[in-house]
């Protein structure tokens, strides 16, 4: 079993989407022996996603009203096998906190992409505290590199 962490800030919006959203994909290809989580860098143990987030995932048939939000930790690193970060600064700031990952910890659209991106179309901006159309435009962002994602991963 593999398993993928996603890392945003707080878990309530971004990383806790694409969790989210990776495992509908997952399960809509047949896929089994991959393992979703998420967490946060600096995430408030036990937050709820915000409102905006559960009604932009309930629009694509998906409930986050159980989702709980994580703060990243060494036992998630460790168990992680691919580490995708929402923007550089996440992954700056992991490598620097968990040098010997290094090598695990990638910017979700580079990984995606397959390649290194301009510092500005690298980055999912956070849609926190916005209007729920910000929500939607960062959804749609996550779902473009999760197809590519998983495409890798069915190739």
């Amino acid at each position: 079993m593999k398993t993928i962490l996603f890392v945003c800030t707080g878990n309530t919006c971004r990383s806790s989407m694409a969790q989210a959203l990776l495992q509908k994909l997952l399960r809509e290809k047949g896929i089994e022996d991959i393992e979703v989580q998420s967490a946060g860098l600096a995430a408030i143990e036990g937050d709820k996603a915000s409102w905006q987030a559960v009604q932009v995932m309930k629009n694509r048939g998906i409930d986050l009203t159980q989702h709980r939000a994580k703060r990243i930790n060494p036992s998630l690193i460790n168990q992680a096998d691919l580490i995708l970060t929402m923007t550089s600064r996440h992954k700056a700031y992991l490598i620097g906190m968990y040098p010997e990952a290094a090598h695990k910890i990638h910017v979700l659209k580079e990984y995606a992409e397959g390649g290194q991106l301009s510092p500005e179309s690298a980055q999912i901006p956070d849609p926190f505290g916005q209007p729920v159309e910000v929500y939607e435009e960062c959804a749609l962002q996550l779902e473009e590199s999760l197809n590519k994602l998983v495409e890798k991963f069915v190739e």
